[in-house]
């Protein structure tokens, strides 16, 4: 069996975990009712008050939320405590630019590093160990909240963020690190730049990768293993929610447990909304049970995913969800980073050009590229070379600015991009995942 960061709760009864659920979820109802307009219209709406929510089998009962209410409400429109309470703001791009924005209490923040401390002791992770977090720190979630959790096991962080990999193999080497969280693909990047420069993976103590923010397939976690001589462990979060530790592997890796004590999961046809047994695939949407500043309710991940509650070898009885394997919904994922093509053309319209574009994803020594080619419009067609050069560069500009994530721009012929008499094509995505 496992070490568990919290057992009470990991190892929890079916009985103890749900009364825990149904407290949480009366308190957090009242709260978003109270407090937040959205949801007091939701629920005026369907006739629904928060007493009659008496237990965690209500939540049926509840309206759903999706990403565009957080767009639609932007900034703070679905905060349920006032502003000077919130210790801390992220956020994750948007579809014309505006970012979807969350907000943490002090609370918020503990529960957040909970879920993550609990990721990094499934992993093999002690308070003795030194973990290199080599996610991307600011606005993105994933960076500080490995930290936070590192912190909270009181294991040592050693916050590299992403990028400079000579300088990330550098201190793998000299400051003994036992773990390292990143992306799957930088976690392949920097073990074959390790080869390349001659290093042996084998002589350094690094023992375990905590990754997650892109999918990942189980060729490319054993490729993994093999290059840095680690054991790989998925983590999974989102933004809205809370960042990497909502949900997280264990020794047995069939799976990830959902820290269900804080955020409760569903499994629901994206169609009919829903419903759906355990062991069966459909969209998974979560509701913030621990959460006060934004506790959203049944939101649609538009993961497609399922869940288990089988028993464990770990000991853990947390219900586990499998890895995603596709989405309710158009959204890319590139390098850890939300990506829509309703931004790309919303970019290439404010920029003038002709809605005739192409996104091609493709995965280049084990990082995710993006193209967009975008037809010049016929007056354009005849610049010069030069002048046309610097419109892809000005359009690299502003489409990083918004997605941000880097997309090679190549302007092409009118007429070039396949017409379809049904829906467009928009994106190919190359990637063998």
């Amino acid at each position: 069996m496992d070490n568990c960061f919290n057992k009470d709760i990991e190892q929890a009864s079916p009985s103890y975990l749900k009364a825990i659920q149904s407290a949480r979820l009366i308190k957090m109802v009242k709260n978003a009712y109270e407090n937040v307009e959205f949801y007091k219209n939701k629920f005026d709406e369907i006739g629904l008050k928060p007493e009659d929510i008496k237990s965690i089998d209500d939540i049926v009962n509840l309206p759903f939320t999706v990403k565009q209410d957080l767009r639609d409400n932007y900034p703070f429109g679905l905060f349920a405590v006032p502003k000077e309470d919130l210790v801390r703001v992220h956020a994750s791009s948007g579809t014309t630019g505006k970012q979807t924005v969350v907000g943490y209490t002090q609370s918020d923040i503990e529960v957040w590093s909970d879920g993550a401390a609990r990721a990094i002791v499934a992993a093999g992770g002690t308070k003795s160990d030194y973990v290199q977090v080599s996610y991307g720190y600011g606005l993105f979630t994933g960076g500080l909240g490995l930290h936070y959790g590192a912190e909270k096991l009181g294991a040592t962080v050693v916050p590299a963020s992403s990028g400079n990999t000579g300088r990330q193999i550098q201190m793998l080497q000299d400051f003994d690190i036992d773990i390292i969280a990143c992306t799957p693909s930088y976690a392949m990047f920097i073990g074959e730049s390790m080869k390349e420069s001659g290093i042996d993976s084998k002589k350094i103590p690094l023992r375990a990768g905590i990754f997650g923010a892109e999918a990942w397939s189980e060729n490319m976690r054993k490729e993994i293993e093999k290059t840095l001589n680690i054991k790989a462990y998925d983590i999974y979060g989102l933004s809205e929610i809370a960042g990497p530790g909502v949900a997280y592997e264990c020794s047995e890796q069939t799976g990830m447990h959902v820290c269900e004590d804080y955020f409760y999961p569903e499994i629901v046809d994206p169609e009919t909304l829903q419903p759906l047994p355990d062991g069966t695939y459909g969209e998974l949407v979560f509701t913030c049970i621990g959460k006060e500043a934004l506790p959203l309710i049944r939101y649609r991940t538009r993961d497609i995913a399922m869940l288990t509650r089988k028993r464990c070898s770990c000991g853990r009885t947390l219900v586990k969800m499998s890895k995603p394997y596709g989405r309710s919904d158009d959204m890319l994922i590139i390098r850890g980073v939300n990506v829509f093509p309703s931004q790309v053309e919303h970019v290439i319209l404010e920029l003038g050009m002709q809605p005739n574009y192409q996104i091609i994803v493709e995965r280049v020594n084990n990082l995710d590229t993006m193209t967009v080619n975008i037809e010049l419009t016929e007056d354009m067609f005849s610049d010069s070379v030069r002048v046309i050069e610097a419109t892809e560069k000005k359009i690299e500009s502003e489409m990083q600015s918004t997605l941000g994530v880097y997309a090679k721009i190549h302007l092409v012929e009118p007429k070039m991009i396949p017409r379809s008499e049904g829906k467009a094509v928009r994106v190919i995505d190359k990637r063998k995942i």
